[in-house]
């Protein structure tokens, strides 16, 4: 049984508020999905399987979903808060469920997904839902997996999916799901998200790039002062995107006409966000733009 949106919330949790009580909800089957950044997008070259190979920072950022399974008579989903588009049976959640059911003797569950993560926006929410969904079914179920194996199971859904089995820091490279550990800490820093009205598909985005050889070494660029990225570190994606949302343009350059010390467009879009020295003054943004701030 899938219904979507419910009309009845299961959990009690929105994402302002899912950082400060983990702890409490630790012993019940309830997660908080977190979003990522992307700090520089090269897409280097087109691949024979109709991917393309990119390389790419993953930054984890404090904003979340809620995530809560419960055991039940047949498998079912529900829904609350931004609207999912799709089909309810390709949800990535329903999907894992089914990949880990195959190996596993999974009990039905019911899930209850409340969306807060932008959708569109290139902060990765989807994928991060279907990783943290496959954490849960392993840690509540006694599955035994180990975070390599969990990730295994996570490129099988999305391509980004296995970077939130840990959501650290990495340097992605591939299809965008092959790692290494990169050392990067914005803890110092005021971190700022924009959302405008806009949403840009990945087909969309991918259709205006051209792959080319990336110019220069990324891990080595965010060793560089933050000041210094923007000359150094860029979203290939910014391009096309940019000409056909002048919106998510002009939200960079705000960003920027504000202090910020470097701004990009997180992933395919159409989020972007902006690293300051202090908390800025975006009140002007906040108009017609949703706005996360210390993210």
């Amino acid at each position: 049984m899938f219904n979507s949106p419910a009309k009845k919330n299961n959990l009690f949790l929105v994402s302002y508020g899912c950082a400060k009580i983990q702890a409490v909800v630790k012993r019940i089957m309830i997660a908080f999905p977190n979003a990522k950044i992307n700090i520089g997008l090269n897409v280097t070259s087109r691949r024979p399987d109709g991917y393309h190979n990119l390389e790419t920072i993953f930054y984890p950022i404090k904003i979340y979903d809620a995530l809560e399974i419960i055991k039940s008579d047949q498998i079912s989903f529900n829904s609350s808060g931004l609207g999912i588009p799709g089909r309810v049976e390709d949800n990535l959640c329903l999907k894992g469920y089914d990949l880990l059911k195959k190996d596993f003797d999974l009990p039905p569950v019911d899930i209850h997904l409340h969306k807060h993560i932008p959708i569109g926006a290139g902060l990765g929410g989807g994928s991060a839902d279907a990783a943290f969904f496959i954490k849960l079914l392993n840690q509540e179920f006694n599955l035994g997996l180990d975070a390599e194996q969990m990730r295994g199971y996570a490129r099988q859904l999305g391509t980004d999916c296995a970077f939130f089995i840990e959501s650290k820091p990495v340097y992605a490279f591939g299809k965008g799901d092959e790692f290494e550990p990169v050392t990067l800490d914005l803890s110092a820093y005021h971190l700022v998200l924009v959302m405008p009205p806009a949403h840009v598909s990945t087909a969309e985005a991918y259709r205006g790039v051209t792959p080319k050889p990336a110019e220069g070494p990324l891990q080595g660029h965010v060793t560089f002062p933050v000041a210094e990225w923007r000359y150094i570190i860029k979203n290939d994606f910014e391009e096309s995107v940019f000409k056909n949302h002048a919106v998510i343009r002009g939200v960079k350059a705000a960003l920027y006409e504000s202090g910020a010390l470097y701004a990009s467009m997180s992933g395919s879009g159409a989020s972007v966000f902006g690293i300051f020295k202090t908390k800025p003054d975006l009140s002007g943004l906040e108009k017609g733009n949703q706005v996360f701030y210390n993210v």
